[in-house]
């Protein structure tokens, strides 16, 4: 989830990248086939690991692995990776239809919906089904690694590790430590983000961590300032990209972020912090009541449901 400005040019690691720092992570699971979850197993799949892939449909998989398949075969026709490499990473791509494919996983990686409650279900019905030495990561955007970690039983092997959106093409990884994460857990995972040909920058463990406390804020300004009648949807994008030259308008971007996230990113700020200026604006949580979340739904701040987007407001 998440969610970032900008998607800068990189090189990728070919599906043959060298894994040898990370001696403990040979296989990673992944729980949550969605836009974050299947980004997360593409970059994993080519930087040579085996991945193994869980929602609670088999068909949400099954989407997810035609969507990783194009966005590889996309790589392949820019010449960002070879045609090989992509057969190959596909290959490392697994079902797992329950807990118990995780069993030989050295690290799994938990990218559900953010929200703390399925979050906190998922990790105690996890841990049973897990090796004693294997490490735990969320994907979590803003809520806290203390609080998810103290669910399970190994909160010294739990770390924050968010993912920017699009994940095939943003370079960044935050890492963040819950209060229990011992140094070697960290260290293992700061080799293991570098093996996937990402950056890090370390955060603590504060709501919405640094991306999303600076840049959530940002979009519920934007959306404050259509409520408001300062613009519309198209003046306030349109005086962005062209004013602070941002690749993309900020209603635009919580569209593409999901405004059910940028609402829930929200209020983890506004609860955590206790501060009046992160108060979600009221016309976004009136879309997310609405049911218009964005792209995924084809209706928020643009309808998408024609050739080109429209502004519903």
């Amino acid at each position: 989830m998440d969610a970032a400005v900008k998607a800068p040019k990189k090189s990728k690691p070919s599906a043959g990248a060298d894994t040898k720092n990370v001696t403990r992570i040979k296989k990673v699971g992944i729980i949550g086939a969605g836009q974050m979850g299947n980004g997360i197993a593409h970059v994993i799949a080519l930087a040579g690991y085996n991945v193994a892939l869980n929602d609670l449909k088999k068909e949400a998989v099954e989407r997810a692995l035609e969507t990783i398949g194009k966005n590889m075969s996309r790589q392949v026709s820019k010449g960002m990776i070879a045609e090989d490499d992509r057969k190959v990473a596909m290959d490392r791509i697994s079902y797992a239809p329950d807990y118990n494919a995780f069993g030989d996983c050295d690290l799994v990686i938990e990218a559900a919906t953010e929200d703390e409650n399925i979050k906190r279900r998922i990790f105690t019905d996890l841990c049973p089904y897990l090796k004693s030495d294997a490490m735990l990561a969320t994907n979590t955007s803003s809520i806290s690694i203390t609080r998810l970690a103290a669910t399970t039983d190994r909160p010294e092997h739990f770390i924050g590790m968010h993912f920017m959106n699009p994940v095939p093409l943003m370079e960044l990884v935050e890492l963040i430590r819950g209060i229990a994460t011992e140094d070697e857990t960290f260290g293992v995972a700061k080799e293991f983000v570098l093996s996937l040909g990402k950056r890090m920058a370390v955060s603590e463990d504060f709501p919405a961590f640094i991306v999303n406390r600076i840049l959530l804020p940002m979009i519920n300004e934007a959306v404050y300032t259509l409520y408001e009648g300062v613009g519309t949807v198209e003046s306030i994008d349109k005086a962005m990209k062209l004013g602070a030259h941002h690749p993309m308008g900020p209603l635009e971007l919580a569209d593409f972020i999901g405004l059910d996230t940028c609402l829930s990113v929200m209020q983890v700020l506004y609860e955590g912090l206790a501060d009046s200026k992160y108060r979600p604006c009221p016309l976004l949580v009136k879309y997310v009541e609405a049911g218009w979340l964005g792209r995924k739904t084809k209706r928020g701040f643009y309808d998408y449901r024609g050739e080109v987007p429209v502004p519903t407001r």
